[in-house]
């Protein structure tokens, strides 16, 4: 069963904010820019990570410096699923952001 749009709407941007609430609460100095659906956040060593709405095929997609990542919602888990890996959003944040940023963070819930 495909989302509909608005559900999919709503999903992303709860997401979106969740992420500008856990990079906002954070003691470091991270620069945090949304726009037309896409929330970039920038780190102090220039790494970036971008995550963008795909509506069409309702999937939210990261570019990280370790590459580009598409993720379907799936309703059981009630999580963003890796369309490749089936890893969970949260998980794969933790790794990413610990890779490039060198910093830990939680990411528990999404």
């Amino acid at each position: 069963m495909s989302l509909s749009e608005a559900r999919f709407h709503d999903l992303v941007d709860a997401t979106q904010q969740t992420l500008e609430d856990i990079f906002e609460d954070s003691d470091l100095d991270i620069d945090l820019e949304s726009s037309a659906g896409v929330l970039t956040v920038k780190f102090e060593n220039g790494t970036q990570l971008i995550f963008s709405r795909q509506e069409p095929l309702r999937q939210l997609w990261l570019a990280a410096v370790s590459g580009g990542f598409h993720f379907d919602y799936d309703e059981e888990s009630e999580r963003w699923m890796c369309d490749k890996s089936e890893e969970q959003l949260g998980e794969m944040l933790e790794r990413i952001v610990q890779q490039q940023a060198g910093v830990e963070f939680d990411f528990e819930g999404l």
